[in-house]
């Protein structure tokens, strides 16, 4: 399941003092690209900008939006949790998570329904 932009928050705006400018660069890149729906693009550049600057919420946040986005919900869940250990009070971050939750929740529960 697949979900719209309209439903995750990639972020952008005010990156922390520590994020580098070519880890920004990155983002703004993989935020660009998603918007046009190319995840595979948009998954590399998030990862380019964790790897970059592994203290980045804002770009774990957005790794994890594209890891949503392609399936990969385990990595999903691990990314967002990492994001909200680096920035407990992003509002937008945990919006994100506690969607990614309930969706998964969700798909949980109609897998186990399967025979």
């Amino acid at each position: 399941m697949v979900l719209a932009l309209s439903l995750v928050t990639l972020l952008l705006a005010a990156f922390p003092e520590a994020t580098s400018a070519k880890s920004q660069d990155e983002v703004r890149f993989g935020i660009e690209v998603a918007k046009r729906g190319l995840w595979s693009e948009a998954r590399f550049r998030f990862e380019r900008a964790v790897a970059i600057t592994p203290e980045s919420a804002h770009a774990l946040n957005n790794l994890a939006v594209a890891f949503e986005q392609q399936g990969a919900f385990d990595q999903a869940r691990e990314a967002y949790q990492k994001a909200l250990k680096l920035d407990p009070g992003n509002l937008y971050i945990q919006q994100n998570y506690d969607l990614f939750r309930e969706a998964d929740d969700k798909r949980n529960r109609k897998s186990k329904k399967k025979p």
